[in-house]
């Protein structure tokens, strides 16, 4: 039986299964982004992180699903320093939303959406992915993610907008200024990962009116844009993977009953599907 190599990779962490049969090694590295590393920079954290874990059990096939690989470059690119490591193993590198499609799907049609550190979503038709409403990166888009629930906390304490209990207790979490938040999000590298370590302050103040809308602004804006664009999401079940859905399950619910639209599955991590679609 062939030895399978599956990764999920985000722009934060990437989560790798060795697939022996049914034995499971399970292992992370950092987030792979073809956006932000290139081919050195990657094959050089497989080399480190990856290769080493492996414990010399080397894999017959290798898929890949990744941010950033919808771009034929990208593909390109992750590939090659894929290949840097395993010259000789054959690899299949697909975007991360196939992955999460399969992982949701399986082979049944339905509505996939991820909503991590990023947000995206398709409509599956059992094979493959037949309509996609734009994912337009964190500047322009990524509506309901991490990122961009990160973006609105910083901007309401920024704006001072938060009142003085919340101003309170983010300066406790988070014990940083202005001119250190403007250099992180202007200057310096993974903009979009820094922005979205702010969405954990809205999970750990459930409650409050001005966490809670925000957090309900961020999923009417996700819905509107995107789950609203395909006519399937009022037959088919709207399934949700990623930290930020998973946290939030009960909003999504809630949102869900209030359209009228049925919630599929929701899970934390694509691999878990994945395992099961490659078995």
């Amino acid at each position: 039986m062939a030895v399978k190599l599956i990764a999920d990779s985000g722009s934060t962490k990437t989560e790798w299964c060795l697939l022996d049969g049914k034995k499971k090694l399970m292992i992370s590295t950092q987030g792979i982004s073809p956006y932000f590393l290139n081919t050195e920079q990657i094959s050089a954290i497989l080399q480190k992180e990856l290769l080493p874990k492996l414990k010399k059990k080397l894999p017959d096939e290798i898929f890949f699903y990744g941010t950033g690989c919808s771009n034929p470059d990208n593909v390109k690119m992750v590939k090659q320093a894929v290949k840097l490591v395993f010259p000789n193993t054959p690899v299949q590198v697909d975007h991360d939303l196939m992955g999460a499609a399969k992982a949701l799907c399986g082979h049944e049609k339905g509505v996939a959406c991820i909503l991590g550190t990023g947000s995206n979503s398709c409509f599956y038709n059992g094979k493959k992915i037949v309509k996609n409403s734009p994912g337009l990166g964190y500047v322009l888009g990524d509506e309901g993610s991490g990122t961009y629930l990160g973006k609105k906390v910083i901007q309401y304490y920024l704006y001072n907008t938060f009142d003085p209990d919340l101003m309170d207790r983010f300066n406790a979490k988070f014990n940083t200024n202005t001119l250190e938040i403007l250099d992180a999000v202007y200057k310096k590298p993974l903009p979009n990962r820094y922005l979205a370590g702010f969405a954990s302050f809205l999970a750990e103040n459930r409650g409050h009116f001005m966490i809670e809308n925000i957090i309900e602004d961020g999923f009417n804006d996700f819905f509107f844009n995107h789950v609203y664009k395909y006519r399937e999401s009022w037959t088919m079940p709207i399934h949700f993977v990623g930290s930020v859905a998973y946290g939030f399950r009960d909003v999504l619910q809630d949102m869900c009953t209030s359209y009228e639209l049925q919630l599929g599955k929701v899970l934390k991590s694509p691999l878990e599907g994945l395992i099961r679609f490659h078995q």
